[in-house]
């Protein structure tokens, strides 16, 4: 029996074939949203997904200034922020934050279903989010894709 046949192929920083694709977020829900952002950039939906390994692509979010959040989240949920000193929390509900910076939110959801570790934090330099149909990345050639076409 020709046992290298079986050998499990682990992708590495050099054979990963990193993509930059471009996913519009007009009105989408926040977190359905951001659970396949995640995804993408952890490179789940790719066959060579090794875990320990950055080789998930680069994606650009458009339009985060219209994203949609069900029920009554925008008022009721809260984020929390603490400044290091005693009495230094602070609360903040997503329309707060959203009428500040409309990035932070998106960044914040897709942030927090990335691993808490060093991989994690490389993967999160791979997001790029934008209000509008603008951004800087049109030397990379990337391609547009329908977040919804995605299981």
């Amino acid at each position: 029996m020709d046992t290298l046949s079986y050998k499990t192929i682990s992708a590495n920083k050099a054979t990963a074939n990193k993509e930059w694709v471009v996913v519009d977020a007009a009105d989408m829900v926040l977190g359905r949203l951001a659970t396949k952002v995640a995804k993408l950039l952890r490179g789940k939906y790719k066959p060579n997904y090794t875990p320990h390994v950055d080789c998930g692509d680069n994606v650009i979010i458009l339009n985060a200034d219209k994203i949609k959040m069900t029920g009554n989240k925008w008022d009721q949920r809260l984020f929390f922020y603490h400044s290091g000193y005693p009495g230094g929390r602070r609360d903040v509900t997503p329309a707060e934050m959203f009428a500040k910076k409309p990035e932070r939110l998106v960044e914040r959801a897709i942030k927090g279903m990335l691993p808490k570790n060093r991989l994690g934090r490389q993967l999160f330099r791979n997001l790029y989010v934008y209000t509008g149909t603008e951004h800087k990345h049109e030397a990379q050639q990337p391609k547009v894709i329908d977040i919804n076409a995605i299981k």
